[in-house]
């Protein structure tokens, strides 16, 4: 079996609209740290620790070092993902919207299907006609619960600014015939469904056509679904015949979570 990360990191260093920091304490700053928040924990341990009582000396660890802490601190939105309802809208499908602890663990684990879209171009979106057309081109039909990835190479450009303004949309058409076709999660490896703020904003403004914002993530208010953001690595895949694993990572109440997708490849 051969496993393929489709999976982009939470890194701080590469370009991101939305701020990014992951504070990074060494094994030799831990001690001090585990001093702070431990050993001067309640009332009686800080007059204690401040008194150098209740103290650890790094000379007393091993290789006078204690554990590393990553902290990190980004929005749900960073990284590989999961959107469900709650990010769209308070209610979908006239009920109160799902959050991402709620996905299904079972649409989780599924059949994945590969559709190219590489030809489509940043100020343009996937419809049902590239949907069914990308289908035919690779003679499958889809099965329900199918995991649908759909390729438009944009991965590529992530760690810049491009990233966020250089890739095509999703239209609603396309989400609707993948969801009446059983369809419950499809993916993108793009930085959104929605095609990027320079087109879809600027539109907007010109028009005051609410149609024109944010189209695909407002549809989930009309019928649910659920969709991975920022995949990579797609074109590593067949076009079928491989399975997906996309389970969330379980925080309360967030309208998105991080996931390690990956493909699994007999």
């Amino acid at each position: 079996m051969k496993i393929i990360d489709l999976s982009l990191p939470i890194d701080e260093k590469a370009f991101e609209v939305h701020k990014v920091d992951i504070e990074r304490i060494s094994h030799k700053a831990g001690v001090g740290k585990f001093n702070r928040v431990i050993m001067g924990k309640t009332i009686l341990g800080r007059i204690k620790y401040a008194l150098g009582m209740r103290i650890i000396k790094k000379e007393q660890l091993p290789d006078e070092e204690f554990l590393s802490l990553e902290i990190v601190h980004a929005p749900v939105h960073i990284g590989t993902h999961l959107d469900y309802s709650f990010h769209y809208g308070s209610k979908s499908e006239n009920r109160s919207s799902k959050t991402a602890d709620e996905i299904p663990l079972e649409y989780c684990y599924q059949n994945g299907v590969k559709l190219n879209l590489t030809h489509k171009k940043p100020d343009e979106a996937i419809n049902v006609y590239d949907i069914k057309s990308a289908l035919d081109k690779i003679n499958y039909q889809l099965k329900p619960l199918d995991i649908v990835l759909l390729y438009t190479g944009s991965d590529k450009l992530y760690g810049g600014p491009r990233y966020f303004s250089d890739y095509p949309g999703v239209d609603p058409s396309a989400i609707d015939f993948l969801l009446a076709s059983g369809v419950k999660i499809f993916g993108v490896d793009t930085m959104g469904i929605d095609r990027p703020y320079r087109f879809m904003l600027s539109e907007f403004l010109k028009t005051k056509d609410p149609k024109k914002f944010y189209p695909a993530h407002f549809y989930g208010r009309k019928k649910e679904f659920i969709h991975i953001e920022r995949l990579a690595n797609l074109g590593k895949l067949p076009d079928f015949g491989f399975k997906i694993i996309c389970f969330p990572v379980r925080i309360k109440n967030t309208g998105a979570a991080w996931a390690r997708v990956v493909a699994l490849l007999d």
